[in-house]
């Protein structure tokens, strides 16, 4: 009779401590389900979170691309800092999302990478600026270079003009031109069989712009048939920028004042033609008198 009685409360036990079980059971595997699932949550977002790092750096790399400028050394800097974000996109891309870390130190180094361009804003701004002051102050220099440039240049055009006075100012000239031919006695004659000599005389006239010293005075003497008369062709003198030649020459001593000078052209026989001739008159290069006379 105690045996029987017992058995029922044996069974009880049992279900009490298998029920006990069931309910362990269920909710270790309810804590289970729910830390899978914030385990699974927490996954997506740190995932999510190194997916916006690396779009950050992928944006901060387009952000270097655009910065350029006109300084070797900067942009040399410039291309090292895009190298260093390359190679941590590379990196990023690598390391597996649940490593907290790495991506706190990645966010660190984002922060600093953001900071160091900043800086070279700032830095290309001011050199742009500079450069711009630069570009203006070199236009306003070339302005001011152009207009004394301008005033160089008409200043000579002025001086030009007033060394052309002043060359006309002083230029010599002649008065009592009187040609004559001489016959071998030395008296004049007008037949030009026996003329052996033709004296040109006249008066260099006075004038106190005119360089004073001894000078040389040319003739030429064209024939009625227009040649030249003259003794050699190596008697040449420059005569507006070109060497001519002359029938005569002689030196004479003038000082500003009036100065009379004859010259004289030896004819060798049947050198002279009748008709008229022109006679021309050269001092410093200018042609200060002409006349002309007759041989019959």
């Amino acid at each position: 009779m105690d045996n029987n009685t017992g058995k029922p409360t044996s069974n009880k036990l049992i279900y009490i401590i298998g029920g006990i079980a069931l309910a362990i059971i269920a909710i270790l595997l309810f804590l289970f389900l729910s830390n899978r699932q914030e385990y699974k949550a927490v996954v997506e977002e740190m995932t999510e979170e190194k997916l916006l790092l690396t779009e950050e750096f992928q944006s901060l790399a387009t952000d270097y691309d655009s910065l350029h400028s006109n300084n070797d050394t900067l942009n040399l800097m410039l291309e090292q800092e895009r190298e260093k974000i390359t190679h941590l996109i590379e990196e990023i891309k690598t390391i597996k999302a649940t490593n907290a870390h790495k991506i706190r130190e990645y966010k660190k180094e984002l922060s600093t990478l953001r900071g160091v361009m900043k800086n070279f804003v700032v830095q290309i701004d001011s050199l742009n600026r500079r450069n711009e002051e630069l570009v203006q102050e070199n236009i306003q220099y070339r302005k001011e270079h152009q207009k004394i440039t301008e005033s160089y240049k008409e200043l000579e055009q002025k001086k030009k003009k007033l060394d052309k006075k002043v060359e006309i100012a002083s230029q010599l000239e002649t008065r009592n031109i009187e040609v004559s031919g001489l016959n071998a006695r030395g008296n004049d004659t007008k037949k030009a069989r026996n003329v052996s000599k033709i004296r040109v005389c006249c008066t260099v006239e006075k004038n106190i712009t005119a360089q004073v010293g001894m000078k040389s005075i040319y003739i030429r003497i064209l024939r009625p048939d227009e040649a030249l008369l003259l003794t050699s062709l190596d008697n040449v003198f420059e005569y507006e920028d070109e060497e001519i030649n002359y029938s005569a020459k002689r030196e004479f001593e003038y000082g500003g004042e009036d100065v009379d000078v004859c010259i004289y052209y030896p004819a060798a026989d049947g050198e002279l033609l009748k008709g008229i001739y022109t006679v021309d008159i050269f001092v410093d290069g200018f042609n200060i008198g002409t006349n002309t006379f007759e041989l019959k």
